[in-house]
């Protein structure tokens, strides 16, 4: 049991120093022509290397999602990497398209309401855990360099929760209908009248901005 809790530990720092390396250093992989899960399946079979490009590919994305739910940057980092090493302690069963990615965001929601349950609202239930995707910390990132999708970004914030959550994961995570759905706890259909009726709110707000 030591030995596991030991192994456990290892996992988080490599996890903390790979995502800490990227974002400081810029650092890039070269282009791989591989699926999360398969990339999943090899750090199992026990190619590191595996786990670095999934880090590399979904760690700041990780951070500003989860930074949506509890709006602290510091905090959403740690939480990030707690999402990555649960990820990587034990195998989870991700085996079709999209499935990798579906289960960490999962894991991440999971950990924000605990997040949220310890520190800000001690009786918060599921349906009342708000996704608001503003931070001044994140907007300088690659993603919302470009004025377009800034737009996008701040009109997001205008949206019921259950709205701006579902259009973000589509249209900002590239999420299926089916993977978003597994996220948020809802059915697939539940989330195409999200995503129809949060357009339509997100259509209006735009031409007020003269988008």
């Amino acid at each position: 049991m030591q030995s596991q809790h030991k192994s456990d530990i290892l996992i988080i720092v490599e996890i903390w120093i790979s995502s800490y390396a990227f974002r400081q250093k810029g650092e890039a992989f070269p282009v791989v022509s591989i699926s999360d899960e398969a990339a999943y399946r090899q750090y199992f079979n026990g190619d590191e290397a595996a786990a670095d490009l999934l880090i590399k590919k979904y760690g700041d994305p990780l951070v500003f999602y989860i930074n949506g739910y509890i709006k602290d940057i510091y905090e959403s980092e740690d939480l990030m990497i707690e999402a990555f090493s649960n990820m990587f302690v034990k195998k989870r069963s991700v085996d079709g398209p999209g499935s990798f990615k579906a289960y960490l965001y999962k894991t991440a929601y999971n950990l924000a309401l605990r997040h949220n349950q310890r520190h800000r609202i001690p009786f918060l239930h599921l349906d009342e855990l708000s996704f608001e995707p503003q931070s001044e910390e994140l907007v300088d990132t690659e993603l919302f360099r470009n004025e377009q999708n800034l737009q996008l970004y701040h009109a997001l914030g205008k949206l019921k929760k259950e709205y701006r959550e579902a259009l973000y994961l589509v249209y900002f995570e590239n999420m299926s209908y089916r993977d978003a759905a597994i996220v948020m706890r809802k059915s697939e259909a539940q989330v195409t009248k999200l995503i129809y009726y949060g357009k339509q709110n997100l259509k209006t707000f735009l031409e007020q901005e003269d988008f």
